[in-house]
């Protein structure tokens, strides 16, 4: 089943965000390497692609795990949450219609 992952960032994360980064795509990686990733990527704090200095608000992360259970896990050893990136994760069922 696929599940939401919403982190969102505590305030002034950017330099936690960056120097996170390389462990937090790797991980990512290995679930679009088993076909497991819908989708995933940053909120924006600015309606900018690149954002610059402003940064994130948070990431949206869909993909295909065996439990919620097994998602939560996923998500609660996310090295953005370790690094204090993320404030809080909301890990959530998701049903695809398009």
């Amino acid at each position: 089943m696929l599940y939401t992952i919403i982190g969102t960032d505590t305030a002034h994360s950017l330099e936690k965000r960056k120097a996170a980064r390389p462990e937090h795509v790797a991980r990512l990686q290995v679930l679009r390497d088993a076909g497991r990733l819908i989708i995933a990527g940053p909120f924006p704090a600015v309606d900018n692609e690149d954002p610059s200095e402003a940064g994130f608000t948070g990431s949206l992360i869909v993909a295909e795990f065996d439990s919620l259970t097994a998602a939560q896990a996923w998500a609660d050893s996310d090295p953005y949450l370790a690094a204090g990136v993320y404030a809080q994760v909301q890990v959530m069922p998701f049903k695809q219609v398009f």
